[in-house]
């Protein structure tokens, strides 16, 4: 996962069909395993672009988005969230999860 800094969010949201981000802290246990993760995930779209960013910076953005907590992984369709998730259970769970909404993009 590239890591985005917020001047760069827009522009791949809106540039990118389909984009996986990340948010997380560095100080989270559950983010780093949540990002752990992310990774295996990662390597079963290779279609989808994945990018990660620290909440820290981009207090304004965490607050448009309604991000209640980390870790978050927030799915965007053609610029849009169309879902949110904090609860990342598992591998098999977030692949099922991306799967459902991009099922072509395996």
């Amino acid at each position: 996962m590239k890591k985005l800094q917020l001047a760069e969010i827009d522009d791949i949201i809106n540039k990118e069909e389909n984009v996986c981000l990340y948010v997380y802290t560095p100080m989270c246990g559950t983010c780093q395993l949540a990002e752990r993760m992310m990774e295996v995930v990662e390597e079963l779209f290779p279609r989808i672009p994945f990018y990660k960013t620290d909440i820290n910076y981009m207090p304004e953005r965490a607050a448009a988005w309604k991000i209640e907590s980390v870790p978050c992984l927030l799915l965007f369709d053609g610029g849009n969230i169309i879902k949110k998730l904090y609860a990342f259970h598992s591998v098999p769970y977030l692949y099922e999860i991306i799967k459902e909404f991009w099922p072509e993009s395996r």
